[in-house]
């Protein structure tokens, strides 16, 4: 492994053991859509123009990056600008996908029978093809709060940035269906908290609106930001519709701010 302009290089041997020391990285496929729905390292997302910015702005500087493409080539440039960004552990794989498939390295693993019953149940062809309303089978899963099916579609690479017609990502689907716990495993794996739909919503504005404190509660854990205004300058504190969401989101203003109680 040596080390080029602040990033690290990964041989395809040393990266199973990267993965399992750093089950919260954020991995990132730089090859194109199709490649990646022919096979994809477990839990990767696909990286293209239309969401790397976000995921440079948004995503926490301290939590790690893996990236890799075809050769190893388009990686390094990706890996130079998560670097420049500020993240402070980013790698790449040299030699790319080819070099993991030479050194007989699995994808990820074939759907269980689970989750292709349930892929077939509703009538979606694949883990990642998005169905009615651009909701892909893992915003769907979520929504529903089947746990199971989640985990299988994890395991499957399900795109964690993907977004449906509204703009919302899985984590507001899952929101919806009001399982805390849920929602706690989708941030954990890499959905974004912050993030904001076509209407500039974030999910902390959702559960607030609709009266759910316990999520809440598990989203201002996670670190979600109650500052964030909509379009019309609206923050969750202001759409609260329970006294519960309201004082916790009045404490945590105050934290944000840096209020005294």
């Amino acid at each position: 492994m040596n080390t080029p302009k602040n990033f690290q290089r990964l041989n395809a041997s040393e990266v199973a053991a990267w993965l399992a020391a750093h089950p919260q990285a954020l991995v990132l496929d730089a090859r194109q859509e199709r490649h990646h729905l022919q096979g994809h390292l477990p839990h990767s997302i696909r990286l293209d123009g239309r969401n790397h910015e976000r995921l440079l702005i948004r995503e926490s500087k301290d939590r790690p990056v893996f990236i890799y493409c075809y050769h190893g080539q388009a990686s390094q440039t990706y890996a130079e600008m998560f670097v420049d960004f500020g993240f402070v552990d980013v790698f790449d794989l040299i030699g790319g996908w080819e070099a993991w498939q030479k050194a007989g390295e699995p994808a990820a693993s074939v759907a269980s029978p689970l989750l292709t019953s349930w892929l077939k149940l509703h009538g979606l062809p694949d883990a990642h093809t998005p169905g009615a309303h651009g909701n892909t089978p893992l915003m769907q899963a979520a929504w529903r709060g089947e746990v199971a099916v989640v985990e299988a579609l994890l395991a499957q690479g399900a795109s964690l940035t993907a977004v449906n017609d509204d703009g919302n990502n899985a984590l507001w689907l899952a929101c919806v269906s009001n399982d805390p716990a849920l929602v706690i495993r989708l941030a954990q794996v890499g959905a974004a908290i912050d993030h904001l739909n076509a209407t500039g919503a974030t999910c902390l504005m959702y559960a607030a609106s609709s009266g759910k404190p316990e999520i809440v509660r598990a989203l201002l854990a996670l670190g979600a930001d109650p500052l964030i205004q909509t379009q019309d300058d609206f923050t969750a504190l202001d759409m609260a519709a329970s006294v519960e969401c309201l004082q916790l989101l009045r404490s945590a203003t105050k934290v944000a701010l840096g209020v005294a109680a």
